[in-house]
């Protein structure tokens, strides 16, 4: 049985072998042949290739690195007019204004304080006891802190009866912002061309700041 296997073996090889050459190819057994015109027509042509300069190579960098994604809003429907006027002259595809909401905002706060060294001693307290704080983001409450932020007025006051138990007596709710509707302006791609633009931008934004895209 073995040396019945290896003699199969051999005339397996043989045939594989006369197969490969072509030998078989009157018998209509042969092996395709790859030199059909389109696969050298696909081929990569060594003379097209060319090798980029430092200077070359410095330049898609530093493209690159300089451009620079910006928004800014929501911008209220009233005022979007002369915003669309000044990307007037823009390339196309360079902005977009979609429709955005953010929610109202309701903090756990702290304050106002006489000055800022106040606000510092509060910290100061708060850390002691490992409450974690942030500033505000309103002006208006300034100089305060903020304990925490929730989109609706009841999960700030869940927060406030938790820190009540942990010793935070000084602190109250209260709204840091209304609900925001408008249209969100963001520009994808601010190269070094389109810097120069950006001044009568923001003119026509009166008081909305381009800011980095999150």
């Amino acid at each position: 049985m073995l040396r019945l296997l290896v003699l199969l073996l051999l005339l397996a090889n043989a045939l594989y072998f006369a197969w490969a050459q072509g030998q078989l190819q009157p018998l209509g057994l042969a092996p395709v042949q790859q030199s059909e015109p389109n696969r050298v027509a696909q081929q990569i042509k060594p003379q097209a290739v060319r090798e980029l300069s430092a200077e070359d190579v410095r330049k898609i960098e530093t493209g690159a690195r300089s451009a620079e994604c910006l928004q800014a809003g929501p911008i209220d429907d009233t005022a979007v007019a002369p915003v669309t006027q000044a990307l007037a002259g823009w390339p196309a595809g360079s902005w977009t204004l979609v429709p955005v909401s953010e929610p109202a905002r309701w903090i756990v706060y702290m304050g106002k304080y006489p000055s800022p060294d106040n606000v510092a001693k509060k910290k100061s307290e708060l850390r002691q006891i490992g409450v974690t704080f942030e500033p505000v983001a309103n002006p208006e409450l300034e100089p305060g802190l903020s304990l925490g932020g929730f989109p609706t007025q009841a999960e700030a006051n869940q927060l406030l009866e938790r820190l009540a138990a942990r010793g935070v007596h000084t602190a109250h709710v209260v709204q840091e912002r209304p609900e925001v509707k408008g249209q969100q302006l963001t520009l994808p791609a601010v190269n070094d061309d389109m810097q120069g633009r950006l001044d009568e931008l923001r003119t026509a934004l009166a008081g909305k700041t381009l800011r980095p895209c999150r």
